[in-house]
């Protein structure tokens, strides 16, 4: 059974040997934190070794928290220690956005929440994205079949 539990930050110890440059990513995962709550724990060996998380740690201090949410992965091996703190960095960039999607999600939230998160927008680009966020919340279909077009703000019939 997994089992999270809170750890004192200062317990924590960074695994030394870490490949992944993620300081540039240190305050949109603090920004998250802060929006969203501490939601996916760091994870750690059996001697409070980093095994992932080294981003989510940086950001809680960076923040002041005294404790985080940590599961203990004393059942890895080393070896299967050292391939997870790979393998958890490395699934996430095999990953590709669906464009399209992206675009009508992030036309229903503000910009500026999702600037501080990471993701980045010309002026221009955060006016397009405010106008389909107020698009979207005032339109109302005349007829069940027909949708609005996130990009031009133009009704379409659906077969």
């Amino acid at each position: 059974m997994l089992k999270v539990k809170e750890m004192r930050v200062s317990e924590i110890i960074p695994y030394e040997n870490n490949p992944r440059k993620n300081d540039g990513a240190v305050e949109a995962v603090a920004n998250s934190i802060k929006e969203f709550g501490f939601k996916v724990p760091i994870i750690v060996d059996k001697e409070n070794v980093i095994v992932a998380g080294h981003t989510r740690l940086k950001a809680a201090e960076l923040l002041g928290l005294e404790t985080v949410p940590v599961i203990r992965a004393d059942d890895l091996s080393e070896e299967q220690a050292q391939a997870f703190r790979l393998a958890d960095n490395k699934t996430g960039e095999l990953a590709e956005w669906d464009n399209e999607k992206l675009r009508e999600e992030l036309s229903e939230l503000s910009a500026e929440l999702m600037e501080s998160l990471g993701f980045s927008f010309t002026e221009e680009e955060k006016r397009d994205y405010e106008e389909l966020r107020d698009m979207f919340e005032e339109a109302e279909p005349k007829e069940k079949n027909k949708i609005l077009c996130p990009y031009c703000g133009e009704w379409f019939e659906v077969e």
